[in-house]
């Protein structure tokens, strides 16, 4: 069954390549991210003028992060739209953080020597931004670029979704391909969010979790258990892979979690903070038991989802405000702080709101 109808949009980050993360610590580095994050714009259609618009944002970004930074990195991704698509770029650091954010963003502000005329130029450039930045804490910087045309119309019928993400998803390092899936589902009244971890790393792990992907697109109807043991047959030709599911119920305000294998999940509520329960096993390969457990939800919940590329021990507590921001600057900060470095890494990071 693939049934999509028109009212669905569908997300998902099973077209390769499309995020990349590059440190930016010296000045030789800020032409290579001017590069790649180019590259991805050219790739999705951008034509010379949005491109450039693009180039001279990444190049102060890059800047900024070499001159006040501590281990800075971009992460850009492409953001599927309803018209086309857009380019996402986090700038993330480990640094002092910023004072006085508002002075930062003032046009000129201590940028001697980029191309731009600070901050302030980076976020006139893009259709959205946020920061997010605490003394001791770091800096984490969220851009939006699309298409100049497209602006107008694609915010109109962004309104229309009832969910806000943010992901990171990046390969173990040396790796060219990220054995780590993620895929969302959005209609009338209820949010889907799938994770797959490729057991290992490179294109055998891909190869399982982009089977979860393809099993989650063709039956949008399932619940999280009877999807996972329909992933459980098909993932039986690959090496397997942990998996989980999260249907939000926008109507009943709950939340249907599913999950085989190292995947965590969290959702924050207003009243407290429940960790969603994964069972033992490999999806494809042995599986003692499938259950759905549920949860509370609420119009200012948050759920966050990882694979095991990401510390399980985080804390929120550390990082006064952040559960307010965009999801984008939420799954980057975590990403950023959290990361254990010698694996594929997912983390998303969703919001919803009933129409």
């Amino acid at each position: 069954m693939n049934d999509h109808n028109p009212g669905e949009l569908l997300l998902d980050a099973s077209v390769p390549n499309t995020q990349v993360s590059l440190a930016v610590k010296e000045s030789s580095q800020v032409a290579e991210a001017r590069q790649r994050v180019t590259s991805l714009a050219r790739g999705i259609g951008f034509n010379e003028t949005d491109t450039g618009r693009v180039a001279l944002a990444v190049t102060e970004l890059a800047t900024n992060l070499v001159k006040y930074a501590t281990n800075g990195a971009l992460v850009s991704r492409v953001v599927p739209q309803f018209e086309g698509c857009g380019i996402e770029v986090l700038a993330l650091d480990t640094g002092p953080g910023m004072a006085n954010v508002t002075e930062c963003l003032r046009d000129g502000y201590s940028t001697t020597g980029s191309p731009g005329t600070g901050l302030g130029a980076v976020l006139r450039l893009s259709s959205l931004s946020e920061i997010y930045s605490a003394p001791g804490k770091g800096t984490a910087m969220l851009t939006h670029f699309q298409p100049q045309g497209a602006r107008t119309r694609r915010s109109l019928a962004v309104r229309r979704l009832p969910a806000t993400l943010g992901t990171v998803c990046l390969p173990h390092v040396g790796e060219t391909v990220c054995g780590d899936a993620w895929a969302i589902d959005q209609r009338a009244g209820r949010v889907r969010v799938m994770v797959a971890d490729g057991l290992g790393h490179g294109p055998l792990a891909m190869e399982a979790a982009q089977e979860a992907v393809s099993v989650f697109r063709a039956h949008p109807t399932l619940a999280p258990a009877a999807l996972l043991e329909v992933m459980h047959t098909a993932l039986r030709r690959t090496r397997g892979a942990a998996v989980a599911v999260a249907e939000i119920d926008l109507t009943a305000q709950l939340v249907h979690f599913a999950g085989v294998g190292n995947i965590a999940g969290t959702v924050l509520v207003p009243a407290g903070r429940h960790g969603l329960t994964s069972l033992n096993g490999i999806v494809g390969y042995t599986i003692s038991k499938i259950q759905t457990f549920t949860y509370p939800w609420a119009d200012k919940a948050l759920l966050v989802m990882h694979s095991d590329g990401l510390l399980s021990r985080w804390d929120f507590d550390n990082y006064p405000g952040l559960t307010l921001r965009h999801p984008s600057i939420i799954a980057g900060v975590l990403y950023r702080q959290y990361t254990r470095g010698r694996d594929d890494v997912t983390v998303i990071a969703v919001k919803t709101q009933r129409s």
